[in-house]
């Protein structure tokens, strides 16, 4: 049997066949899911969603582009290794509730501070364990991405009828702008590299480039490839004016990963954006700022049925050939048939074909739908970042 970590001490999971279930995870088509408990006892409705990353499981909790999503894993071995401080993509989890086919295990790594169970206790996010992830997977995967709540109450009593009313009233991620809700509040300096194992420090490299990121839900690790990059990074909040950024005279301006619909945020956005892309200043956008850059620009974006989560999906570059593999997460798309001309599709999904690349053919203007710092997953694209700073130059030079 699976242990759990319970006040620090271990237990032996519970038999689904013996014990009452102590959670219970209700869709808004009436679906119910029992199972068991962990972290804290509260109720949340959201999207569920899953994701089919081996690792990084503390590192997809903090992403805020999980902002309104419940999120189900499909790898088994979770809490493997705990969690500790080092391994947050931003301050607080910014996602709803974790969903499990086993109970999280014991950590054993040396990294570890503490245990899932304890870890999400404290930061108040409800887990299930012990439902059939793989059913779970496949209704999604057929179906589309259901809105549903996820309820933890130890005595196991469960109003079916009052959580599958609350699935149901939720209005969804459609047209809701949770980018203001996660980004920060004030303009801040960032200057923390990536972590050096060896050095057991994190990397400082010698800026070259003053670089200004909207904060739409941005991750840490994003801002430490920055820096690695050799950029002198300045973070403001998503509602930040051209104005302001420009006077600030960046090198180049990055657009962050984020949550919610990216119409919704365009709403005060998007036009910021087209003005510094049309002051010529270098632009790189990722996952939400990858489709605000779209919508600057005149495309519109789509709710995909089921999104991209995951760290192992297959890009195309389409100038090289190349194939990446990719760190996803997102649940929007550009439409590709309303592109305009001044937009040039570069990368695509081999999964299905949708739009996962653009740059400008007149601006030194570039995004890509995925989380190329890769955490978690894959490094394969770590080389947009020197793009990036390669267009910084050319435009100095």
């Amino acid at each position: 049997m699976a242990p759990n970590s319970n006040s620090g001490r271990p237990v032996a999971a519970p038999s689904p066949a013996t014990k009452a279930p102590t959670a219970v995870l209700v869709l808004s088509d009436g679906s119910v899911f029992k199972g068991h408990g962990f972290g804290a006892t509260v109720t949340n409705v959201g999207e569920v969603c899953f994701n089919t990353s081996m690792t990084g499981y503390q590192e997809i909790m903090t992403d805020p582009s999980y902002a309104g999503q419940i999120i189900t894993f499909t790898f088994p071995h979770i809490g493997n290794v705990g969690a500790n401080p080092k391994d947050h993509e931003t301050g607080a989890p910014s996602a709803l509730g974790m969903i499990t086919r086993q109970l999280p295990t014991d950590p054993a790594s040396w990294r570890s501070d503490t245990s899932l169970d304890t870890w999400m206790i404290a930061n108040n996010l409800p887990g299930i364990a012990g439902i059939d992830t793989r059913a779970l997977t496949r209704r999604i995967r057929d179906a589309g991405a259901p809105t549903g709540v996820i309820c933890h109450d130890r005595d196991g009593v469960f109003d079916i009828e009052a959580l599958t009313a609350m699935a149901t009233s939720w209005p969804g991620l459609a047209g809701m702008d949770l980018a203001i809700e996660v980004t920060g509040g004030s303009k801040t300096d960032w200057d923390e590299g990536s972590w050096d194992f060896i050095e057991a420090r994190h990397r400082q490299t010698e800026a070259r480039h003053r670089v200004v990121a909207m904060d739409f839900g941005c991750k840490h690790n994003i801002l430490r490839c920055l820096t690695d990059a050799g950029c002198d990074v300045t973070v403001v909040p998503a509602d930040t004016s051209a104005e302001t950024i420009l006077a600030m005279k960046p090198d180049g301006v990055f657009l962050s990963n984020g949550p919610g619909d990216p119409a919704a945020t365009a709403d005060y956005a998007a036009a910021q954006i087209g003005s510094i892309i049309d002051a010529d200043t270098p632009v790189f956008g990722i996952c939400i700022g990858h489709q605000l850059m779209a919508l600057a620009m005149g495309a519109s974006t789509t709710k995909m049925d089921r999104g991209h989560r995951g760290a192992n999906h297959p890009v195309k570059d389409l100038a090289t050939g190349r194939i990446e593999i990719t760190s996803q997460n997102h649940g929007f798309m550009v439409d590709p048939d309303s592109l305009p001309d001044t937009l040039e599709v570069t990368h695509l999904s081999l999964f299905d074909g949708s739009i996962e690349g653009l740059r400008h053919l007149e601006k030194p203007a570039f995004c890509v739908q995925y989380h190329p710092e890769s955490s978690p997953g894959p490094h394969d694209s770590r080389y947009l970042f020197d793009r990036f700073t390669a267009l910084m130059d050319e435009r100095k030079g």
